[in-house]
């Protein structure tokens, strides 16, 4: 063979070609060994693949008692404990009114009030009362926990016993185009059409110590405004958050499976790249 042509290299069936070393840093990085096409590993669904769950979820990241959702945006959430407006007296009710209304005009951001009914387990309460049952002594006393305990198994499974929560959603846009382009009116059937939402990877510190900033300044508006009302409320923190979402996404298995303490855990845990 002569020594000046360049040789030529044959590749069997079933054979990969072996890879170029390619240059990192300076320094030349060994070839990847040839494996055989049959062993190579399927394919993973990807967070971008409109079949995995991520897909489906708007949310990036609970950070700071904050949501980061996927187009760059953030959320905070305030719980308000609820007030008996059927018992209060007339003027009463004209003074809640009143209150309200100048709540929500003294408002220069948008907001979302949520009310959700959730079922309650009744479970850890009859535990609870079988335990005093079991280190009770006093037979009368016994025999009437008895009753009760049987009555409120009965009561649980016959028919469902709600909660109402309250939720107010308070939204955070860096861009103030953006905010604009969601709250205008859209077409009705552009609407229906299914568009890949915008995914931001990247926030700069500026921007998220702006949107922490913004987000505290409102969450005292709304909790002020509310307590003129007479409404007590309070912001939900990281873990409050994560326990909220994980109700949402999983009404059934909330009920049977709650949402475990993650200081707790001693083992590890997968954490998103």
């Amino acid at each position: 063979m002569n020594p000046q042509q360049p040789q030529q290299q044959f590749q069997t069936p079933g054979q990969v070609p072996a890879q170029p070393a390619t240059i990192i840093g300076g320094s030349a990085s060994a070839p990847a060994p040839a494996q055989p096409a049959m062993q190579q590993a399927p394919a993973q669904a990807t967070p971008d693949s409109p079949l995995s769950t991520q897909s489906t979820l708007l949310i990036s990241e609970l950070r700071d008692s904050m949501v980061i959702m996927k187009d760059g945006s953030f959320r905070a959430v305030v719980a308000c404990q609820s007030i008996n407006f059927d018992l209060m007296s007339s003027s009463e009710r004209e003074g809640v009114e009143y209150s309200y209304q100048n709540f929500l005009n003294s408002l220069n951001f948008t907001t979302q009030i949520l009310i959700r009914s959730e079922r309650v387990d009744i479970g850890p309460y009859i535990t609870k009362l079988t335990n005093i049952r079991r280190n009770n002594d006093n037979m009368l006393l016994g025999i009437l926990m008895d009753d009760y305990i049987d009555f409120i198994d009965r009561l649980s499974q016959e028919a469902n016993i709600m909660n109402k929560s309250f939720y107010i959603t308070v939204p955070y846009y860096p861009s103030a185009e953006q905010e604009k382009m969601l709250m205008e009116t859209k077409n009705l059937f552009a609407s229906f059409q299914r568009q890949k939402p915008q995914v931001v990877t990247r926030i700069d510190r500026a921007t998220y110590e702006k949107a922490a900033t913004e987000i505290n300044n409102r969450i005292d508006t709304i909790m002020s405004g509310l307590y003129q009302i007479g409404v007590r409320s309070v912001r939900l923190n990281t873990k409050q958050l994560a326990e909220l979402y994980y109700d949402f996404n999983n009404p059934d298995t909330a009920v049977r499976e709650p949402l475990v303490d993650f200081t707790k855990l001693a083992t590890t845990y997968v954490k998103k790249g």
